[in-house]
């Protein structure tokens, strides 16, 4: 018997009605006031287009061997995908949705998927590990890609209190010791390095599901 994909929203539905037990009101009301005011202003100005070359940069794997994305993309085609980290819980579900239901269709049609995220090497490693990715897991150290990308943002103060008391610093984890992450963000790049689609989240409780980017592949087919 098949078994249906659950759809990344309704993963992250299942993760907000698990927030709603576990954590305080003070900060519930502290992230959806900020999901509120992602929701609000959208997608900034100057985010990259289709038909703009992908930017590219001197990356570290999960070993911290310094690598970039067309020496990964070994002139393949691309799906690549901005993830925040390890930490982040909509991350993780949208990770795994993509190895289960992107990574051998894109294998299969000659396509590299690569996750990239601001992380240091050892996040990659554990988000690679955790969810069995078989596919490369990469750390941006200072988003210097997302930079160009126009994707980049940081945490309000109130965001970053509510984060550290949950134990989470982000100066700790990203690999430039800044609060500064990516708008999750998933850009289909072609053999020549030249961006093709690309879909940007303000609001990282929302992601690309699985089923668009497979749209987006046949309709540039």
């Amino acid at each position: 018997m098949t078994t249906t994909p659950t759809p990344i929203a309704d993963q992250v539905a299942g993760i907000a009605t698990g927030q709603a037990q576990q954590l305080s009101a003070e900060v519930l009301q502290v992230f959806a006031s900020e999901q509120s005011a992602l929701d609000a202003a959208g997608a900034p100005a100057g985010i990259a287009e289709a038909g703009a070359p992908m930017p590219d940069a001197e990356l570290l794997d999960v070993d911290g061997n310094a690598t970039t994305l067309e020496r990964t993309r070994s002139g393949r085609g691309a799906v690549v995908v901005f993830y925040r980290g390890v930490w982040c819980p909509f991350c993780n579900a949208a990770l795994h949705a993509y190895q289960r239901e992107l990574a051998a269709v894109l294998e299969d049609r000659g396509l590299a998927l690569i996750a990239v995220s601001p992380q240091k090497p050892d996040g990659s490693l554990t988000m690679k590990e955790a969810h069995e990715l078989s596919f490369a897991v990469l750390s941006d150290p200072g988003n210097q890609i997302g930079r160009r990308l126009g994707i980049v943002t940081r945490p309000t103060d109130d965001v970053r209190q509510a984060q550290a008391s949950l134990g989470l610093d982000l100066t700790a984890v990203n690999a430039d010791g800044t609060h500064d992450i990516v708008m999750p963000t998933v850009a289909i790049v072609d053999a020549e390095g030249i961006v093709r689609w690309i879909d940007v989240h303000p609001n990282y409780t929302t992601r690309t599901e699985p089923a668009e980017i497979l749209a987006a592949l046949t309709t540039l087919d």
